[in-house]
């Protein structure tokens, strides 16, 4: 049974944590341990604000039998998901992406007569990975060798994907960016810096959920996938259908890459690792 605190606050019970974890659960894959009570009780709190609900207990039901159960879904994946991010995020691994694994690519597209390099940001969040990735090929001249630069940036949140269309960032997302890229790549404004034109070009988004394979199978011909830091908020099973996912759009040697703290270690033979400048690189076999 749900109480209120002395401030007033509601307070979300074990068996009530464990009901909305299921919905959540079934909805996107993103899994809560049971030590993660407490995040998902101080990030849905500002719906029951909004809701005007007393108590967990009628948000669950709410979500469970409300006619506008569905729209208020989408206010919880926008509320509990992670988005900390920045642009050149983990150099190590943007290395092993663009010293080892783009010239590997293009050495088998000069065979080919389709020279589209194609990668999909599969949790671009509010968009700094994938417009990384755009700047990096677009100052490596693949577009003077004749080879189009096609990047999918995706997400479950509405939310981020607004953010990544209207490309517009604090100084803080850009700590890591070289100086370089700041002047040919940003529109200065101030306190903030806009995408240019000839970036955004390149990047297109789409609202796509991981562990939804009518949703991922959207995505296809890819040479690269990057799925990091994801991972880790999903338990094996949604882990498995996701990287499954994953493989099936990617093209037959196409490269995946996860976070540092990832692995697909007893999760799947698909993938072979690679060692790739320092880093792990998952290619497909």
């Amino acid at each position: 049974m749900l109480t209120l605190g002395l401030n007033s606050k509601p307070k979300l019970s074990y068996e009530t944590f464990c009901l909305l974890r299921d919905i959540i659960y079934a909805k996107c894959g993103i899994f809560f341990a049971d030590t993660k009570k407490y995040l998902l009780e101080t990030r849905l709190v500002r719906r029951l604000e909004e809701k005007n609900l007393k108590t967990f207990e009628d948000y669950y039901y709410f979500l469970t039998y409300d006619s506008s159960r569905d729209k208020e879904m989408f206010h919880v994946i926008n509320c509990i998901v992670t988005n900390e991010t920045s642009f050149f995020r983990d150099h190590v691994q943007l290395d092993a992406f663009r010293k080892g694994v783009v010239p590997k690519i293009l050495e088998e597209k000069a065979k080919s007569i389709g020279k589209t390099f194609k990668v999909w940001s599969a949790a671009s969040s509010t968009g700094e990975e994938p417009y990384t990735l755009a700047m990096m090929l677009l100052e490596d001249g693949l577009q003077a060798k004749g080879i189009s630069i096609d990047i999918v940036g995706s997400d479950i949140s509405d939310n981020v994907l607004r953010a990544c269309e209207a490309a517009t960032y604090e100084k803080y997302s850009l700590r890591n960016t070289p100086e370089q890229y700041l002047r040919k790549y940003f529109i200065n404004n101030g306190d903030t810096y806009t995408i240019n034109k000839k970036v955004k070009e390149v990047v297109k988004y789409r609202k796509i959920n991981l562990v939804d394979s009518l949703e991922t199978r959207q995505i296809k011909g890819v040479d690269v996938v990057f799925c990091r830091n994801v991972l880790i908020y999903f338990d094996d099973a949604s882990k498995k259908k996701a990287v499954t996912h994953l493989y099936d759009s990617l093209n037959k040697g196409g490269y995946l890459f996860v976070g540092f703290s990832e692995t697909l270690h007893n999760i799947t033979r698909l993938f072979r690792p690679v060692s790739i400048e320092k880093s792990v690189v998952y290619q497909k076999v």
